[in-house]
């Protein structure tokens, strides 16, 4: 099963950086050595079992972007799964971005009127004032600029874990049987005493589904722990982060010519053991019962192994 991705936005946005932090394993350090895209640039990568996403790397420049929405609007914005509209918090030139977006959404709504938009204000590190009130008010322009189109909108830099945030809801919205997979990971954490369990993409360790429920994975759950007095108080970037730091272990152990397998983690709060389920994906089991041991969090992965092997093959119909 194929889904065509869509990666968009005016020349020096981002784009291809944020491609190559998150698909690529590369460092943000490293992604100044990029040149700029010309015209599209196509790659395909491989998700839990049969998913494809058909990244389609649209180049910015004016020339292309002209192109795109003339001779080639057929070709680019048909059978599209998801659009990703990437805008430069830092560029002056707010009229012809707001309308280039505006016509890239118009020529989506023709020919693939019910794929899923995400914006994501890239560079955010960038701003010097308040990012706050500066993302609410790109946020109202670009509400006002879609109209009644429904776009999801995230403020994003490749020097934290918010372009994680995004690009994880972005692949959760791709991956069909998500919501099964969170019901099952759910009834794993349950049967071995875990506080939480998060399921990560194997290449990209982006995360696929947790054993909270999507509404608490993306607020702040300290609300819902003012509820639940014996829940631990836990972070809500916790996933990004990980997802961050893990992919940063995972490039220095590269670097040292040594493989990656598994993480344990036995701290006083809390103890977590990061390993492979399946042949594409990664499972973090995390407890806060000092009685239950690494050995048998490790022997409970291995006796879930083939499930989820057989509800990523089959689509998560168990």
């Amino acid at each position: 099963m194929k889904k065509k991705v869509l990666l968009m936005g005016k020349s020096g946005s981002g784009k291809t950086s944020m491609r190559s932090v998150i698909f690529a394993n590369n460092p943000a350090s490293l992604t100044g050595r990029l040149g700029a895209t010309i015209d599209v640039e196509q790659n395909h990568v491989r998700f839990l079992g049969d998913l494809i996403l058909n990244l389609w790397d649209c180049g910015g420049q004016e020339a292309f972007m002209d192109h795109y929405l003339t001779t080639q609007r057929s070709s680019i914005f048909q059978h599209v799964g998801v659009l990703i509209y990437v805008f430069d918090v830092e560029s002056r030139d707010r009229d012809t971005d707001l309308q280039y977006y505006k016509d890239c959404l118009q020529s989506l709504s023709a020919f693939s009127p019910n794929a899923a938009v995400f914006v994501l204000v890239h560079k955010m590190d960038l701003v010097r004032g308040d990012k706050e009130a500066l993302f609410a008010a790109k946020k109202r322009d670009l509400e006002a600029t879609a109209h009644e189109i429904p776009i999801t909108i995230f403020g994003t830099s490749i020097w934290d874990e918010s372009l994680y945030k995004a690009w994880s809801r972005i692949v959760h919205h791709l991956i069909p049987n998500a919501p099964i997979l969170a019901q099952h990971l759910a009834i794993f954490g349950e049967a071995c005493g875990a506080t939480e369990v998060v399921l990560f993409e194997r290449t990209t360790f982006l995360v696929i589904a947790t054993s909270e429920s999507t509404e608490q994975t993306s607020t702040d759950l300290s609300t819902h722990n003012a509820v639940d007095a014996t829940r631990p108080v836990m972070e809500a970037t916790r996933y990004e982060r990980t997802s961050e730091l893990i992919k940063g272990f995972k490039h220095s152990c590269t670097r040292l010519r040594e493989d990656f397998h598994s993480l344990e983690m036995e701290l006083p709060g809390f103890t977590a053991v990061l390993d492979e389920l399946t042949r594409n994906t990664y499972i973090m089991v995390i407890v806060h019962d000092p009685a239950i041991e690494t050995a048998a969090l490790r022997m409970n992965i291995g006796l879930v192994r083939q499930k989820f092997e057989e509800l990523q093959a089959d689509g998560g119909t168990h």
